[in-house]
């Protein structure tokens, strides 16, 4: 039940937050078209970018990769936040009654990697389902993907079923570092906004507070990993599927660092926050909310 719990809390936020994710991944594959001189400017900032999407290609063009990213959460957060869970529950991240950092910051990652790997091919389809776009406004390689299962059968011919997995390289210490990042300055940030009294035991405002502390740290934390993450999905590749413009997670983050300086590793980052500021509170509040009415009704 916790991992269904802790997926159902994960679509709740998608729902609400894709359409930042379909602006986040376009502005982190804008740079890229500099190394081949044809860079332009599509997007100038997160708010600029949604009216572009939105007045292009409207509503439908903002709900991009909508079906794989709710399929993503499940899997992906319902394995990680119900890990968790489970670890927490048993006691294994508290030392003498208190969260200790140290403990959960281990916790988090390592259900990040697991869920991370799990969540892999959906994530892959995902990116590029929303990179895709109308030849005006188009950054990135551009995939030309009907749907989720069009995608999935078509990278599985072509590249088997490692294929799939293509780009987990970047996916699992993306994930990771963001998991424990997350996880872990939530647990320690309720506990301390529970000790200062500021509300009821048990208040929602707890986990809301709680999540919007996380949110900052995850978005510092992570972006640099989500940028790479992107590109090395969404890139083209071989016959042999082997990728055309990266070699790996290094070879992307030294070549963005390179050509791009450090601005270009927190490319987006007023989208990423957008996108995940608002998918970490949501998602933490619902997981908290969903937990307690559960273990309170059932």
């Amino acid at each position: 039940m916790d991992f269904v719990l802790s997926g159902v809390a994960a679509c709740g936020a998608c729902l609400f937050t894709n359409p930042l994710e379909v602006v986040k991944t376009r502005m982190q594959l804008q740079g890229e078209l500099k190394r081949r001189g044809t860079y332009h400017v599509y997007y100038r900032n997160v708010f600029h970018a949604f009216y572009t999407i939105g007045k292009v290609e409207g509503l439908v063009g903002l709900q991009k990769g909508l079906v794989p990213g709710l399929l993503y959460q499940f899997f992906m957060n319902g394995v990680r936040l119900g890990s968790y869970s489970i670890i927490e529950s048993a006691g294994y991240i508290h030392t003498d009654g208190r969260v200790s950092a140290v403990k959960s910051i281990v916790a988090g990652a390592v259900s990040g990697i697991v869920g991370a790997f799990m969540g892999s091919p959906i994530y892959l389809v995902k990116t590029q389902l929303q990179s895709q776009s109308t030849s005006t406004i188009a950054v990135g390689h551009q995939y030309q993907h009907r749907g989720m299962w069009h995608a999935l059968v078509a990278i599985h011919s072509q590249h088997g079923i490692l294929g799939l997995w293509r780009g987990s390289s970047a996916a699992v210490p993306r994930v990771s570092v963001g998991s424990a990042a997350q996880l872990s300055t939530f647990s320690v940030s309720k506990e301390l906004i529970a000790k200062l009294q500021l509300f009821s035991e048990g208040s929602w405002l707890l986990a809301l507070y709680a999540g919007m502390v996380s949110s900052v740290v995850v978005v510092l934390a992570m972006t640099p990993f989500d940028v790479v993450s992107t590109r090395l999905y969404n890139q083209p590749v071989d016959d042999h599927g082997r990728g055309q413009l990266y070699k790996g997670f290094v070879d992307c983050f030294s070549q963005t660092l390179k050509k791009e300086g450090v601005i270009g590793l927190y490319k987006g980052l007023g989208a990423s926050y957008f996108r995940l500021g608002p998918h970490t509170i949501l998602c933490l509040l619902f997981w908290n909310q969903l937990h307690s009415f559960y273990h309170n009704y059932s």
